[in-house]
């Protein structure tokens, strides 16, 4: 398959699925229905459909945009990637509701005292994905440090844009639309999370649902993915840093914050 039909066949089903199934949990929500509710900022109530529909989304494009041009035991590691950071996000949406504690140094600082806290899990469940992903796209060891750092820092950095209805969206949009513009294998997986969050672009901002952890990690994964497949060491090393540094900053305003889902900030751990 050609360079271009493979990033629009990505595109497609990365878009396609996004909606397809966050339809379908519109129409036919699983469980309690006040499970799949928060309230905002604003005091609106939102459903969480879009968290598992751009994870599925993003997990069926990066599947597409990988065959047949990444080696064979690579080909899969992408969209396990951003199936375990939705997963690990969604855990944390449900695990961490109620919990207010924010910021790394918090979760690190309860697991000192032997309190396994949800944003714990998700922290080192991510990073875990990210460091296995990364060794399968990179031969060196240094590369894949840095592969996986620029792919968990990338789910994180997601989520923490995740503080107003849309910005998230909004974000990986127009972090990735410049990536379509490559060729290859990168290009192909540059499309993947544009794709996911078009498909949920318009009802994000309308604060009829929210990417909670689940949808947030999952594009920030991706977006993370297709830098790894574009770039050589140079590249990885100065992604890494960015991506430390957001996070850092990000951690530290975060934890200056008050509140999680349902108070003054739209849902962003």
């Amino acid at each position: 398959m050609a360079a271009k039909s493979r990033r629009t066949a990505a595109f497609a089903t990365a878009l396609g699925t996004t909606r397809a199934v966050y339809e379908a949990l519109r129409r036919r929500t699983p469980g309690e229905p006040a499970r799949w509710s928060r309230t905002n900022y604003a005091g609106r109530t939102l459903s969480l459909y879009a968290g598992p529909a751009t994870t599925l989304g993003a997990a069926a494009g990066a599947a597409v945009a990988a065959v047949p041009a990444m080696p064979r035991r690579t080909r899969g590691a992408a969209a396990l990637a951003v199936l375990a950071a939705g997963a690990c996000g969604a855990y944390d949406d449900r695990a961490g509701a109620g919990d207010s504690r924010r910021g790394f140094r918090a979760h690190l600082t309860a697991l000192r005292h032997g309190e396994v806290t949800s944003g714990a899990v998700k922290l080192f469940g991510v990073g875990a994905a990210a460091l296995a992903t990364g060794a399968l796209m990179k031969e060196r060891p240094v590369d894949r440090l840095l592969a996986g750092v620029v792919i968990a820092g990338g789910a994180h950095c997601v989520n923490l844009l995740d503080v107003r209805p849309g910005r998230a969206c909004v974000g990986v949009l127009a972090l990735g639309t410049p990536g379509l513009l490559r060729g290859g294998t990168a290009g192909a997986l540059a499309a993947v999370p544009v794709g996911a969050a078009a498909a949920v672009v318009v009802d994000d901002l309308g604060e009829r649902t929210m990417l909670g952890d689940a949808g947030a990690h999952a594009l920030g994964a991706a977006l993370g993915i297709a830098v790894v497949a574009g770039n050589g060491r140079a590249g990885l090393a100065i992604h890494a840093l960015g991506a430390v540094a957001a996070t850092a900053y990000g951690d530290r305003i975060g934890r200056s914050t008050t509140g999680r889902i349902g108070s003054s900030i739209h849902p962003c751990e």
